[in-house]
């Protein structure tokens, strides 16, 4: 099967030259790039020299997402342990240097169980050019700058690549309450994760998307100790990716933390900045949309919708149905538009799942989004919450008289899927977190044919406490019982002339423990007709 091209990306080698000159010859520390040298000689900016001795906090978890226009814009984001003056960023572009400045703006949390503060501060970059490459660094008075680069997305119809993942952790271990520091010895300690949620990171950087797509349940912090350690290092972890492409999360059952905020989720709603159009500040950052090329990408909040209560706060329907009424406005828009062909949803908890040990389907997630997915005909859900990969067969409606609202296979092809006639789900939740649960898919036949079954919660009975009703999972597609992680790869093709045949070839890798080598497990192929010939529809 062939693939999309990838973009061309500026190399570590030659980004790190313009770095240096301009960072006055910062080539070591935080830069994190890589050696060489380049021609460019960098415009004159707000950067400054290298400070030693300083007592100011440093930059730290640098990391990107999109503005509202991904062509256009860009955010910065980077945390501080204290209040620092004049954070900013400087960017420009291979050939010009750091010729521009923008001042970012700082969102603070007090964490609810420490009473710590924390600063994030956030730039937003704006008319940039399509499809570009540029190099930036941050920094705030008395530090010393940290850097990275990234590519902008394309005008039209282009082909790009993005990856996706949920339910990583952090690669690092915290003390556990009450622990005594002298005591090296390990008893001490208490792990977070894996190291699979670092080898992950690796493997995406093997891949170089344009974007990512981190499906909930990031780092865990609601779990730990010291969240505030836990976000840390779960940033710092990703900035390894993070600071060169951006990482588009959505909000999971783990980062609703008590303490924090209404909802609990004022630490996440702090860390990121996203391109909300919400105009209540406690809903910001929950739900988005963005648009790179022919794709439509919606990220959702499902705690709002689902029936289980897994987070540190019980917030089922805390937005009032918001949350519903503009997921409808945005898939309506997305099929109506000629530029659009495909519409991803990213969102956490699952609308199938196989596996005994992890949470199951919920019942209120397939009979609010099930019907809008079908009506407006999305392609894609990638989501995570179950800690393994299966995907289903392409669905369509429901198993008339189920009372699980049972999808409904549209087609049995597991290799070339016409997502014209069926949303084809992928519950990536291999992403690093220490419980797995693939070694725990069904096995038994349900209904005499070879189907096997799959247990739905049907009523929430308090937290992770949930009626669950078996049904006949006649969606069940493919399943890795083998491997507890990985990620999936999205090329995508956008075809040659209005109503040609659009594609997205699809790669799931393993991270094989315990090397962190990547391994092809699956490929397979979505496709659908262009929207713009007349006939591409839904």
């Amino acid at each position: 099967m062939s693939e999309a091209p990838k973009q061309t990306r500026i190399s570590r080698r030659n980004a790190l030259g313009v770095f240096g000159a301009s960072v006055s010859g910062a080539a070591a520390g935080p830069l994190i790039l890589g050696a060489g040298t380049a021609e460019a000689v960098p415009a004159k900016s707000e950067v400054t020299g290298l400070t030693t001795g300083s007592t100011t906090t440093p930059v730290q978890g640098l990391h990107l997402t999109f503005g509202a226009d991904p062509r256009h814009q860009m955010v910065v984001s980077w945390v501080t342990d204290a209040a620092v003056k004049k954070p900013r960023v400087v960017y420009g572009t291979l050939s010009g240097g750091f010729g521009s400045t923008v001042h970012a703006t700082t969102k603070t949390y007090m964490d609810g169980t420490s009473g710590r503060t924390v600063w994030v501060h956030h730039a937003l970059i704006d008319k940039l050019r399509a499809d570009t490459d540029y190099l930036y660094a941050a920094q705030h008075d008395g530090s010393t700058p940290d850097a990275g680069t990234f590519h902008t997305a394309p005008s039209g119809r282009a082909p790009f690549t993005f990856t996706s993942f949920g339910d990583q952790g952090s690669p690092s271990v915290t003390w556990k309450t009450g622990a005594n520091p002298a005591d090296a010895s390990g008893r001490d300690f208490e792990p977070n994760a894996t190291p699979a949620s670092a080898d992950i990171v690796t493997g995406i950087e093997k891949v170089g998307p344009l974007f990512h797509l981190l499906n909930g349940d990031l780092c865990y912090a609601n779990t730990g100790p010291d969240r505030i350690r836990v976000w840390h290092d779960f940033l710092a972890n990703n900035s390894r990716s993070a600071r060169f492409r951006p990482w588009m999360p959505c909000a999971g059952n783990h980062e609703i933390e008590s303490g924090n905020g209404k909802l609990g989720l004022d630490a996440y709603q702090t860390y990121f900045e996203l391109p909300s159009t919400e105009n209540q500040p406690e809903l910001d950052n929950l739900w988005y949309s963005f648009t790179v090329g022919s794709v439509k990408v919606i990220a959702l909040q499902n705690d709002d919708i689902a029936l289980q209560e897994g987070g540190d706060i019980y917030i089922n329907g805390y937005s009032g149905g918001r949350q519903l009424a503009w997921l409808e406005r945005e898939l309506k828009s997305a099929r109506a538009s000629k530029d659009i062909d495909w519409i991803v949803v990213c969102m956490h908890q699952v609308m199938i799942s196989s596996a005994t040990a992890a949470n199951g389907a919920d019942v209120a997630l397939r009979a609010a989004y099930g019907p809008l997915f079908d009506k407006y005909g999305v392609d894609l859900v990638v989501c995570g919450h179950e800690h393994d990969y299966e995907r289903s067969l392409a669905v369509r409606g429901v198993v008339p008289g189920s009372v699980t609202l049972t999808p409904n296979p549209s087609q049995t092809a597991l290799d070339v899927i016409d997502s014209a006639h069926g949303t084809t789900h992928m519950v990536l939740g291999g992403g690093g977190v220490s419980g797995i649960t693939n070694n725990s898919f069904t096995t038994d036949d349900a209904d005499g044919h070879g189907h096997h079954s799959a247990l739905v919660q049907m009523e929430h009975l308090g937290k992770f406490n949930s009626r669950k009703e078996k049904e006949t999972a006649v969606w069940i597609g493919v399943r890795d019982a083998e491997h507890p992680y990985g990620f999936a790869e999205f090329s995508v093709d956008p075809g040659r002339h209005p109503g040609d045949m659009t594609r997205i070839y699809v790669t799931y890798y393993n991270i094989i423990t315990p090397t962190g080598e990547l391994s092809v497990f699956e490929k397979f192929t979505l496709q659908r007709r262009r929207s713009d010939g007349g006939n591409g529809r839904h």
